[in-house]
């Protein structure tokens, strides 16, 4: 069902607040499982931003399945840093106190997961992960200025002075900020993918560049079988990127060969959002080429 729908659905949602948007996505993919959302809301996007935040709203709801239906958001950059040693948002008991300097949507999100430190001092760091709400007293979103990279998704900076919480089971690092990068990187790949297959559909692109863009969204749905914590994950992932970096040409002549110059403007807009955590990944391919020892 998965393919059927994406392959014939050619109506897009219309440009309103990213909560509106939001909600008459979930409306429209009621039960959706996350890799659904990530590949459906990315047919259903009218901006590769908006085909972001559906990515990543899949990847909050495969990190974590019991999400709310409601925006959410992910809280862990601290003056430019994820490393645990560098936080200092910290959870006393059920209340959190600090700051996260760059969450995604945050303005818009109904619910935050926030990062932070429990360990004592002199103790080895640990993380734990907990849920605030926006509005909640002790709870603060400073809107920050729009990016020239997608501009239609907000960011912000969140302050938190003694908010009230709920602490999720498990390790914050290794269970949730860690696997993290991964599910994000494999339902954005999918929603922007399939955003891109909607737009060659439309504009009548070569039928090899489509063939290719649905052959890479079938990829995708693979590896998001997989657990993000494993090495065969992240070299399955790698070989996506690079099928993805293989398309850049003819997309880019796809897009140029097109008579509506809208689709091409977003796109050079906001096409190197796939390029953000590549350095990440690149780490994360080498680590498991060594644990795998393998050689490519």
């Amino acid at each position: 069902m998965i393919w059927q729908s994406l392959m014939s659905e050619h109506d897009r949602l219309p440009i309103v607040s990213l909560e509106e948007w939001y909600s008459a996505l979930q409306a429209r993919l009621p039960n959706a499982t996350p890799m659904q959302l990530a590949l459906h809301g990315g047919r259903f996007s009218a901006t590769p931003g908006l085909a972001f935040l559906a990515g990543y709203q899949a990847a909050l709801r495969a990190l974590w399945p019991a999400a709310p239906k409601t925006l959410g958001a992910l809280c862990v950059s601290e003056q430019r840093s994820t490393r645990p040693a560098d936080m200092q948002t910290r959870l006393n008991g059920l209340q959190l106190s600090g700051r996260k300097d760059f969450v995604t949507a945050a303005e818009a999100a109904d619910w935050l997961l926030v990062s932070a430190r429990e360990d004592a001092e002199g103790e080895p760091v640990r993380l734990v992960l907990a849920v605030v709400h926006n509005g909640a007293q002790g709870v603060q979103v400073e809107p920050l200025p729009a990016l020239p990279l997608m501009p239609d998704i907000g960011h912000a900076r969140l302050h938190l002075q003694a908010a009230h919480c709920e602490r999720l089971p498990g390790d914050g690092w290794s269970d949730y900020v860690k696997p993290f990068r991964t599910l994000e990187d494999v339902h954005v790949l999918a929603a922007l993918t399939a955003w891109l297959f909607g737009v060659g559909q439309e504009q009548a692109w070569p039928q090899s560049v489509q063939l290719r863009l649905i052959g890479l969204a079938a990829g995708c749905v693979e590896v998001g079988r997989l657990c993000p914590g494993d090495a065969h994950c992240h070299v399955l992932l790698a070989g996506l990127f690079a099928q993805f970096e293989a398309l850049r040409g003819d997309l880019d002549a796809a897009f140029a060969a097109a008579s509506d110059e809208h689709w091409q403007a977003l796109w050079q807009r906001d096409k190197a959002v796939l390029a953000v955590a590549m350095s990440a990944r690149q780490k994360r391919l080498e680590k498991a080429l060594q644990h795998l020892a393998m050689r490519l």
